[in-house]
């Protein structure tokens, strides 16, 4: 009967053993993932929210004295009898891609036009 309770004595320790280390593990486990974390949000060039609410103040104030601007000119437009200018449309810039074809406008403009040879007929 010894026998059976010194296995389980052992058996015992070995788990505690397992535990311990288990646990030790899990700790250097968190320290290297908040370690990498860390080192991302450092890396990530992330912009502090009270700087992007200031530029967003900035922005906004643009675009007032933006809107402001086109109603001025629209209005000297008008007095001057000027035709109004037609609304600048946002384009995102196009991205590389491989050469295009000439448009016919452009073709149209970069033919010649024919030699006379000095015959008459």
């Amino acid at each position: 009967m010894q026998t059976r309770g010194r296995f389980f004595d052992d058996f015992a320790k070995v788990a505690g053993g397992a535990a311990s280390t288990l646990s030790g593990v899990k700790a250097e486990i968190e320290g290297l993932a908040r370690q990498q974390i860390e080192r991302l949000l450092v890396n990530a060039d992330l912009v502090p929210r009270d700087e992007f609410d200031a530029v967003k103040a900035v922005a906004a104030k643009a675009r007032i004295e933006q809107e402001a601007l086109e109603k001025r000119v629209r209005a000297l437009e008008k007095k001057l009898g000027l035709k109004p200018a037609a609304p600048a449309k946002l384009k995102a810039k196009p991205k590389a891609r491989a050469k295009a074809k000439p448009s016919a406008k452009k073709t149209a403009k970069a033919k010649r036009p024919a030699r006379k040879t000095g015959k008459k007929t």
